[in-house]
């Protein structure tokens, strides 16, 4: 089990809470390829960026939100370095300011890029009238992908 963490208050919560727990630091400087392998990697990106509280500067302009493809990028190397096998699972929560969040743009961003984790021939439409559901799914041949509130 490990975390990537850089505030030293939430690695001290961590680490007096789950003892085993390696910390990795910044996100940044972590390589997929260099982790163990595991079975499902969890994580969320800082909400500022996209939350309605926020200044919305967006996924992919905000400097913190935009950690998300930081994850994304440490999934692709775990999957290369395993031939696809690892992680069988990514399991990625935020707020729901992401489903407006650029008009909607930063969510489709998001299935966007786990789609193209597995198919990136694969274009994810924009929602009906646009407006993201609360909850949905995409199904493609080696893959699915699920979201709700």
């Amino acid at each position: 089990m490990f975390a990537s963490e850089v505030e030293p208050y939430a690695i001290a919560v961590t680490t007096s809470r789950f003892p085993q727990m390696q910390h990795l630091g910044n996100v940044m400087e972590i390589h997929g390829d260099l982790i163990p392998p595991v079975d499902v990697l969890t994580f969320g990106s800082p909400c500022q960026d996209v939350s309605i509280a926020g200044k919305q500067a967006g996924l992919h302009e905000g400097k913190r939100s935009s950690l998300f493809f930081e994850a994304i990028r440490i999934i692709q190397e775990m999957r290369c370095a395993t031939h696809g096998k690892y992680p069988k699972f990514a399991v990625f929560e935020n707020v729901p300011g992401l489903f407006s969040s650029a008009k909607g743009a930063d969510f489709r961003a998001v299935l966007q890029a786990f789609v193209g984790l597995c198919d990136d021939s694969i274009l994810v439409p924009e929602p009906p009238k646009g407006k993201w559901l609360h909850a949905g799914e995409i199904m493609g041949d080696h893959y699915s992908l699920a979201w709700r509130i």
